[in-house]
């Protein structure tokens, strides 16, 4: 265990919000994980119901083992310390030719965590994520900004659950765009803007985000858990969340229900159309 960022990348990321790219897993080993979520959608009739797309990690052994990654948590530990819980874990899948996209925003808006700043999301590629698959893109330095006001939109397409978008003007002139090869990922910063284009593509854009947060960060809504993957917790403000005995094990299944409905009763709070049920099963990608 280590950290496996230099001073100066650590650095670069705490003036740009970001940091890309970096390589975290072998081109087979990318493959691999691959193959196990494209089983795992075929097992489910063609793609990963809805729930499942967050907080994998409570039902896919593959997907634990992936917020685990070694490589991946050297980086985290670089810039926010030893101790690192796994908050949230998120596929964001885009298909070839489709119009799905997200908007301009930040993270952290919804997320109800108090000491946003030491909060990071990895995004590792388990597919080709380019300027034509529609990979993400940022405004460098935005993070150093307050979380601005945000609306809620509910558009057709938009892969964000109220399909919230920055309500101020977003520099488009000064965004970069986050090109990765499987097996390479990204660090960004929660409150740094982001959003993507729509897939043009002949192939799925696959991502994987992890939300990586130190014990001292606690969440200021109400009750809620994560997973200790590296050091200790000598906070005990989230309750802790067990690695499933097998992929979908009932006992994992039913837990994972009763923490995604307590999490998106955090996240969906105060929301526009808060009935939209039918908006957010079709838009799973909450965060």
């Amino acid at each position: 265990m280590g950290k496996s960022l230099s001073a100066a990348d650590v650095q670069r990321y705490r003036r740009d919000g970001y940091l890309c790219p970096i390589p975290v897993l072998a081109p087979e080993a990318a493959a691999h994980y691959r193959a196990r979520l494209e089983a795992a959608e075929a097992a489910a009739g063609g793609s990963l119901p809805g729930a499942y797309r967050h907080k994998p990690h409570l039902v896919y052994t593959w997907a634990q083992e992936l917020i685990r990654e070694p490589r991946i948590l050297d980086a985290v530990e670089a810039v926010i310390g030893p101790d690192i819980l796994a908050w949230e874990s998120v596929f964001f899948i885009k298909e070839p030719h489709t119009e799905d996209f997200i908007s301009w925003h930040q993270d952290i808006t919804y997320w109800g965590l108090q000491a946003e700043g030491d909060v990071v999301t990895a995004w590792a590629a388990l597919s080709p994520s380019t300027v034509q698959s529609g990979c993400m893109r940022v405004v460098p330095g935005t993070h150093r900004r307050e979380v601005v006001p945000h609306a809620d939109t509910f558009a057709a397409g938009n892969m964000l659950s109220r399909g919230q978008e920055i309500a101020v003007e977003v520099d488009e002139a000064h965004a970069v765009d986050l090109v990765l090869q499987p097996g390479q990922m990204s660090l960004h910063h929660v409150k740094i803007f982001h959003g993507s284009h729509h897939n043009r593509a002949a192939d799925r854009r696959i991502g994987f985000a992890v939300r990586y947060l130190p014990p001292h960060v606690h969440q200021q809504v109400g009750a809620d858990s994560a997973t200790l993957v590296r050091g200790q917790d000598r906070y005990g403000y989230f309750e802790p969340e067990p690695a499933p005995a097998s992929d979908l094990a009932p006992e994992a299944v039913a837990l994972h229900k009763a923490l995604r409905e307590r999490r998106t009763a955090i996240l969906m709070r105060g929301a526009a159309q808060p009935s939209n049920a039918a908006h957010t099963a079709a838009n799973p990608s909450a965060m």
